[in-house]
């Protein structure tokens, strides 16, 4: 027996498929050009041979023939070509990304989804989710609106752990499947610019304009008669007056519904190419056969009502084809007689009954499609990221983390740090930890770290850790609170605003997962030091774990307050050379120095 060949690691499989690609793209382009020059020699020859013809009368004009056939297939060929080199160049651009994204020079190259950030949400702007540079920004590599909106949606609300493990199991059967990704992205690239998911599913969904079985048929039996009336008219067998009374008849039936036809002839002129366009990528998922529930039960979906939607979008396209042909002026005329646009709308919108109401779940398909395959990219990439262990959180909320890393920082500059916390019920381990430390140290990286790894393990993805087991977790922060003028808030008014909506959500489920930085930092130190360990109290005693960051020393003491609830831990600085340093690991206990002073000095204000 043959032995098994070891799959190749993400880079090296990138690098070959962009070899590759490039070697396409640069025979194609070779192609275009030959062909190019070929249309121009034998577009010369009709020329001369015309003007042989033509001009001096010294050949037949039937030699014209030959090169004029060699240029329209010409013509032909050459717009495969160039089609077949955009597609490829398309491939080298993905497999570049692919590698930009390995290399950590993926920010600022990808879709930034500022449209879904919300400065409202609980979390979304403290844990960069979105923006340049952000977690969706990294992960996104679905080339629909559809798409990116599923992947929001997923990184803005946590899941429940039978979804989260559908979804787990679906992006393992997705991870290898590279040929999938990339041809989705071909294909998305035309999508995402033309299709517009909201008006398209409401065109499919919206009530019949032109229903009548009557009218399509006695339009069908007027445009018989019509003929007939003409056609004996032409042979002489009777005059004028049968032909005009059916004209007259016609106009009387099409007047009341012009408005009706136009509108839907009008409708389906925008929505008509938008789905043939999706009917691409549709297309190419019908072709894939998938073993995990997830996606077996996507792939149902978009055949629960017969025949492919590929197909189907394919009998529209070809009624809009139809439809057109009336806009030949040498057909206008026999149009009118045959009632064309009425028929052809009457078509159209039984297409519409029949097959509209499934246009929204296609889309959705197709954007849970992109989101999976979105996410097992970022698995394929990463393979020593591990898939989380989600639980049900019935006797309390659990987040063990061991080795955690922020998943935005290159593998070689992530530090990695262990994070228990433990609901009351659920283990031996802290519901809190009090976290200082001096500027800079990782104090506020260490909350990301923990959210970020949160979201993506409620999202159903790897998580950048060697281990981790989590229960439903309501993220709550206060990482990024700000003073606004145009609301007239200072920042602690907006903290306070924060810190309500978090401690909310310890009322329900599933339960909270506080990330708290520099807790109440706008206020005396009395009013702090007894109103943080009042808010503390609270948070774990109705069932939160998380962390909250301090410089204050001596909020330190309201671990020790709540112990065994709470812990101290911290991050340590070191002086050297009149620069500070940091190693970023993160320590049991309280800090016992501080950096203010050093850095001051170190920028040159005396102190």
């Amino acid at each position: 027996m043959a032995a098994m060949t070891e799959p190749m690691a993400p880079r090296e499989d990138y690098q070959h498929r962009l070899a590759a690609r490039q070697a396409d793209a640069s025979r194609l382009a070779r192609l275009d050009r030959l062909i190019s020059n070929a249309r121009l020699a034998f577009g010369g020859v009709a020329i001369v041979v015309g003007w042989l013809a033509w001009g001096l009368a010294v050949v037949s004009s039937w030699w014209l023939a030959a090169p004029v056939a060699v240029v329209g297939a010409l013509v032909v060929v050459h717009g495969r070509v160039i089609a077949a080199h955009r597609r490829a160049m398309r491939s080298v651009s993905f497999y570049q990304m692919g590698l930009g994204r390995l290399d950590g020079q993926w920010m600022g190259h990808g879709e930034a989804g500022d449209r879904f950030l919300d400065p409202s949400h609980l979390y979304a702007a403290d844990l960069d989710l979105f923006g340049r540079g952000s977690l969706f920004e990294r992960l996104c590599t679905a080339r629909t609106q559809a798409g990116e909106e599923t992947l929001a949606a997923w990184l803005l609300a946590p899941a429940h752990p039978s979804e989260i493990r559908a979804r787990q199991d679906a992006i393992r059967e997705l991870r290898p499947l590279v040929d999938l990704r990339e041809d989705l992205s071909l294909v998305g690239a035309d999508v995402r610019a033309g299709v517009h998911p909201v008006s398209l599913a409401a065109w499919g969904t919206a009530p019949a304009a032109l229903s009548s079985m009557v009218v399509r048929g006695a339009a069908g039996l007027l445009a018989l008669a019509g003929v007939a009336t003409l056609s004996l008219w032409g042979a002489g067998v009777m005059g004028p007056m049968p032909f005009l009374a059916t004209a007259a008849v016609d106009l009387a039936l099409t007047l009341p519904l012009r408005a009706r036809v136009r509108r839907v002839t009008g409708d389906v002129d925008v929505a008509g190419p938008e789905l043939a366009l999706l009917a691409d990528i549709l297309s190419r998922l019908e072709r894939e056969r998938f073993s995990s529930p997830r996606l077996v039960a996507l792939r149902a979906a978009l055949d629960s009502a017969g025949a492919a939607p590929s197909r189907r979008i394919a009998r529209l396209g070809r009624l809009i084809e139809v439809l057109d042909v009336r806009r030949n002026q040498l057909v206008a005329p026999f149009a009118y007689l045959l009632l064309w646009g009425t028929q052809c709308a009457h078509a159209i919108e039984a297409w519409r009954a029949a097959s509209g109401p499934a246009v929204p779940t296609w889309l959705a398909a197709v954007g849970e499609f992109e989101a999976l395959c979105a996410l097992a990219g970022y698995a394929w990439e990463n393979p020593a990221d591990p898939f989380p262990e989600v639980v049900d959180g019935d006797r309390g909320p659990r987040f063990e983390g061991d080795a955690l890393g922020h998943p935005l920082l290159g593998q070689a500059a992530c530090i990695r740090n262990d994070v228990h916390l433990n609901g009351v019920g659920t283990g031996p381990g802290p519901g809190a930890l009090v976290v200082s430390g001096s500027n800079m140290s990782g104090k506020s990286t260490l909350l990301r770290t923990v959210g970020v790894n949160a979201v993506l393990a409620l999202a159903g993805a790897p998580v950048r850790a060697d281990r981790l087991v989590l229960t439903p977790l309501a993220v709550g922060a206060t990482l990024r609170i700000h003073d606004s003028l145009q609301d007239g808030t200072s920042r602690f008014y907006a903290e306070i605003t924060r810190l309500r909506k978090i401690v909310d959500l310890t009322s329900g489920t599933p339960a909270a997962l506080f990330l708290l930085d520099e807790m109440l930092n706008g206020t005396n130190s009395h009013d702090r030091r007894i109103g943080a360990e009042g808010l503390l109290r609270s948070l774990i005693g109705r069932g939160g774990i998380g962390l909250v960051t301090t410089h204050d020393l001596a909020l330190s003491q309201i671990a020790d307050a709540l112990a065994p609830r709470a812990a101290n831990v911290h991050f340590e600085d070191r002086l050297e050379g009149g620069r500070m340093s940091f190693d970023y690991v993160c320590r049991p206990g309280v800090v016992t120095t501080s950096n203010a002073l050093a850095l001051m000095r170190a920028v040159g204000i005396e102190v």
